[in-house]
């Protein structure tokens, strides 16, 4: 598996969290869109190139860390194909990906400690599509957005 990672200056520390704790894992991979310090910068810019990276088939999941994960998490939603969840809890997390095949994991930086994120994370990634009644609504999603200009 093969992760996208973006964050901005709020879930930058958090995000070192993260790639520390995905660096103890067997066979999952990642590639950081940044950004890469705790200097100001602005969220729409990481969040976008991680989600491009799903959508291409480049990566085949994403997680995403701002301040609140309110702002990263809309941003990454403009990119068609894209099913963003901001998640603050492992039960949210779950169900995101049985039942929505949520395909990148949102999360706040000043609303979570790493303890809880990490949780959070190994709940999202374990996680599968249920299918079934859930792949109809799916595609209702899909095609609303396919709708938009």
């Amino acid at each position: 598996m093969k992760l996208a990672l973006g964050c901005d200056h709020g879930g930058y520390a958090l995000m070192q969290e993260i790639k520390a704790y995905l660096d103890t894992k067997e066979n999952i991979e990642y590639k950081d869109f940044g950004t890469y310090s705790e200097a100001s910068c602005d969220y729409p810019v990481f969040a976008e190139a991680a989600a491009n990276a799903v959508v291409s088939g480049e990566c085949d999941l994403g997680i995403l860390i701002c301040g609140t994960g309110i702002g990263i998490s809309i941003s990454a939603n403009k990119v068609k194909g894209i099913r963003a969840a901001l998640c603050s809890d492992c039960f949210s997390a779950e169900m995101t990906r049985r039942h929505n095949d949520a395909n990148m994991l949102c999360m706040g930086a000043r609303v979570l400690g790493p303890g809880l994120a990490l949780k959070i994370v190994d709940t999202f990634l374990a996680a599968g599509f249920d299918g079934g009644r859930h792949a109809n609504r799916i595609a209702l999603i899909s095609e609303i957005e396919s709708k938009q200009v």
